[in-house]
């Protein structure tokens, strides 16, 4: 047996899952600011909730699925993204008897069966805002001004807004035919997956990332030209807020995302560090979602950001240097009975709150010194024979190397000072 994690997947070590609970917490206190609660969903669902709801037509449900039957016979799916599972909870414990909008954060896996590259894997963590039950196009803004503030606060910059409007079920159909006509003497242009796109789902080449095709697709009829009075007031609203807070944004007529759920608003946040998989965040609305699912029509609006590629941008801009915290202390310790007592101090300090470990491999002082150095220890505590006859401990400042000796009885009033 080979001792490697599947191709697609991999470990999230000690040392990079900092930089991940860094970013998290950041979500999680924005999440609080901007009042979306907490949600925990399921990793796995019914297949039917994403064939429905995500589009049978979508590269997301046709190609990249993990789905299986269960031994009842059932066809359940690992989720590809959040968005349909939190519209289920929000259907299936009827949030719409709340006030509404209901606003939900998630942070999690997803599982899609893609060729992996730099930031695309196939197990990938994202966090997840969603904003159910209003139309209200300053909603919109709000869910762009949330994804703009996260970029923000962890200090990512050259960065771009991309914005544009899909319409309704309605525009969609006048568009489809414009677009298909112009792509009708283009067919042998497009790429083989375009080529079957163009009869099952024609929008869907308008989201292929094929330089070949994108070059055709910049030529092609602007959605933004077939919207219906009410989408385009809409999206004249949405523009207007987004003025209104003075967020910079520019208008990007082909952006339609890789779902079949999207309504009227559009968006992503690019970085051009990143090539051809440039989007830090990306989301918009879909009001016919829960419809789509089989519930009522609950209008909504979020969107999701890949921590992946959160966390790259933030490395090669240099922005993670310090999210790996050393402990508070160390106890070094010579012979048995120092052992012991040390083993004891370090129970006492952990209940304290103060972080703390030791040596179990029995190393000499040198050796454990160079434990503490490499676990990052503030202060060494330093326990042997002459030190406990004595009742003392040696206590050393790892910074400057200052060393300072205290009884063992007031080594916990010593440092509770020294935490404060």
């Amino acid at each position: 047996m080979e001792i490697t994690a599947p191709r697609g997947v991999r470990d999230i070590l000690p040392g990079e899952t900092e930089k991940w609970r860094f970013v998290e917490g950041v979500a999680y206190n924005l999440a609080k600011r901007y009042n979306y609660r907490e949600i925990i969903i399921p990793i796995f669902e019914h297949t039917e909730l994403f064939s429905r709801g995500i589009g049978e037509a979508t590269d997301i449900v046709s190609k990249e699925m993990y789905t299986f039957e269960d031994r009842g016979g059932r066809s359940l799916t690992l989720r590809p993204e959040a968005t349909a599972s939190i519209v289920r909870a929000y259907l299936e414990h009827h949030f719409e008897q709340k006030p509404q909008p209901q606003k939900f954060y998630f942070f999690g896996p997803m599982f899609r069966y893609e060729r992996p590259q730099a930031g695309r894997y196939r197990q990938f963590w994202q966090i997840d805002f969603e904003a159910l039950g209003s139309p209200d196009p300053l909603l919109d803004v709000e869910v762009i001004a949330l994804a703009w503030d996260l970029m923000f606060s962890l200090g990512i910059k050259n960065l771009e807004i991309q914005i544009n409007s899909i319409g309704c079920p309605k525009c969609k159909e006048g568009y489809k035919i414009a677009l298909k006509e112009y792509l009708a003497d283009k067919l042998n242009l497009l790429c083989e997956d375009c080529q079957r796109r163009y009869e099952t789902n024609v929008l869907r080449i308008l989201d292929c990332k094929r330089e070949s095709c994108r070059s055709i697709v910049e030529g092609a009829p602007k959605i933004t030209d077939y919207l219906c009075a009410d989408c385009k007031n809409h999206f004249e609203e949405v523009k207007e807020g987004l003025d209104l807070l003075s967020l910079p944004y520019i208008l990007n007529p082909y952006l339609v995302r890789g779902l079949d759920y999207y309504t009227r608003t559009t968006f992503e946040i690019i970085s051009y560090k990143l090539g051809a998989q440039n989007a830090l965040c990306g989301g918009g609305r879909y009001d016919l979602l829960a419809f789509e699912i089989g519930g009522s029509m609950v209008p909504g609006v979020g969107f999701a950001a890949g921590l992946e590629r959160i966390v790259m941008v933030l490395e090669e801009e240099g922005l993670l240097q310090d999210t790996e915290k050393g402990i508070d202390i160390f106890i070094v310790s010579i012979g048995e009975e120092a052992k012991k007592q040390a083993f004891k101090l370090l129970h006492i300090l952990r209940r304290e709150g103060i972080s703390a470990d030791m040596d179990y491999t029995n190393k000499n002082l040198k050796a454990q010194m160079k434990i503490a150095n490499q676990k990052k220890a503030a202060k060494v505590l330093i326990i042997g024979e002459d030190e406990l006859s004595v009742g003392m401990v040696k206590i050393r400042d790892m910074d400057s190397g200052k060393q300072e000796e205290v009884s063992l009885s007031d080594v916990l009033s010593y440092l509770r000072r020294w935490k404060k």
